[in-house]
């Protein structure tokens, strides 16, 4: 019988009987935020099914600039993962605990014996796959034919709250648009002169929201 960790979780539906015994055997663990879970070149360890908290993976240039490719959340999967686990290639990017987070990890030979065995774990990694790649392609569409400016003005709307406040540094919001930091705080001061948003070191203040969306396109 599966144990208790996986019952009301949001992986109880994903699998059928066989699947959540064989995964109610393993036993979660808490990652505390600011963990490195991978770096570039290192051999996977085994295939994170998150059950609470946020988890960012990155591709790290030799500049040192940053670009976060997505976060996994609970019931959503690593695509480096998979792809080091299914290829047997080491990770090329960088995974971190964005919060606290509860993880229960399928080891490399318990992971490739569902993959074998489990019709219900094989879709529902494949599944997975499928959506971060179309995730994928998405954010290289952005980086590679957005003007700086639509991507600035479209993550501000996306993320400010209903008081129009974005909480996020200029490198934050720069890793996540794939910029530089210097670059968003050009376009932050230059939005800030013409009095669409109000600009801080730690939060971005929407002002004048129909203008900003104006220059997203949206």
């Amino acid at each position: 019988m599966a144990v208790d960790w996986l019952k009301g979780t949001v992986l109880e539906t994903a699998f059928d009987a066989p699947t959540m015994e064989a995964l109610g055997r393993l036993t979660p663990g808490l990652v505390p935020k600011g963990t490195i879970l991978f770096r570039p070149g290192e051999a996977p360890g085994g295939f994170a099914l998150v059950l609470s908290g946020r988890i960012n993976v990155y591709l790290n240039s030799r500049t040192g600039r940053e670009l976060r490719l997505y976060s996994i959340e609970p019931g959503e999967t690593c695509l480096m993962t998979t792809l080091a686990l299914l290829g047997a290639q080491p990770y090329s990017g960088e995974a971190i605990a964005d919060t606290d987070v509860v993880a229960a990890i399928v080891p490399f030979k318990a992971f490739r014996e569902l993959m074998d065995g489990s019709d219900r774990f094989r879709q529902f990694v494949f599944r997975a796959f499928a959506e971060r790649i179309g995730e994928m392609t998405a954010l290289l569409e952005m980086v590679a034919f957005q003007k700086i400016e639509i991507r600035l003005a479209r993550w501000l709307l996306d993320n400010a709250d209903d008081g129009g406040r974005a909480a996020a540094s200029h490198a934050e919001i720069a890793t996540a648009i794939g910029s530089a930091r210097e670059v968003v705080s050009r376009h932050v001061e230059k939005l800030s002169d013409e009095g669409i948003v109000e600009g801080g070191r730690k939060e971005i203040l929407i002002r004048d929201r129909a203008r900003l969306a104006a220059i997203a396109g949206t």
